[in-house]
């Protein structure tokens, strides 16, 4: 077969939920697709995630202080964001919090709380009297899924409900998720769609979603 037919057959499998897109092929996707690990998601529509990454890095000027999640979507958006000075972070991503450090002009916070070992990621935290309710402008979250319907959705109830938590504590809300999770659910809504303050995602998102998300009053910005 042609190299057009396999990225054809690939894009169909992947929006019908069978398998993950890496960079330079895929694995399939089983009912253990919630621990896919990091570093699988991590080789996931690469240039969009940069893409995405870039530009919502655009938004945070320096002296801000925000809240990343530990999505690899944020891992993108870190890595944007080292040149800003005076700019505190609180992330609940391991690897988020170490491409961070590589900063000086960054201060870095992690909430304490038990670690998801596939996803790096710090869960069931009860420590986020570290960020006080308001003091930051904004949280950027990625996700599993998102539709008009249920919302921004994510497979592990105890990060559904941190990433509550963090929405809580910020002004703004910031979707930082690619085209191919438009139109998914998984299973615990983080977010609904009247939580959410703007969008950033890539060019491949469906005119129709976008309009519709616009219409309901949420920013959208295609990368």
């Amino acid at each position: 077969v042609s190299a057009v037919t396999v990225r054809s057959d690939l894009e169909l499998l992947e929006r019908a939920g069978r398998l993950l897109r890496t960079h330079g092929g895929a694995v399939p996707i089983h009912v253990g697709e919630s621990a896919l690990s990091f570093s699988v998601r991590q080789s996931a529509n690469v240039q969009a995630k940069e893409r995405i990454g870039a530009a919502a890095a655009e938004l945070v000027a320096d002296g801000e202080a925000i809240v990343l999640d530990a999505s690899t979507t944020a891992w993108h958006l870190a890595h944007h964001l080292l040149s800003r000075r005076d700019l505190t972070v609180l992330t609940t991503g391991l690897y988020v919090a170490l491409e961070l450090l590589r900063s000086p002009g960054i201060n870095v916070l992690m909430p304490g709380g038990s670690v998801w070992r596939e996803a790096a990621a710090i869960v069931g935290s009860r420590d986020l009297d570290i960020l006080p309710r308001g003091n930051s402008q904004r949280v950027f979250l990625g996700g599993r899924g998102l539709s008009l319907e249920q919302g921004l959705t994510d497979p592990k109830q105890e990060e559904v409900a941190l990433k509550r938590q963090l929405m809580q504590a910020v002004r703004e809300v910031n979707l930082i998720i690619d085209s191919t999770k438009l139109g998914k659910v998984s299973f615990a809504s983080c977010a609904q769609i009247d939580e959410i303050h703007r969008v950033i995602t890539d060019r491949d998102a469906p005119a129709d979603f976008v309009a519709t998300l616009r219409a309901r009053g949420v920013q959208v910005v295609l990368a």
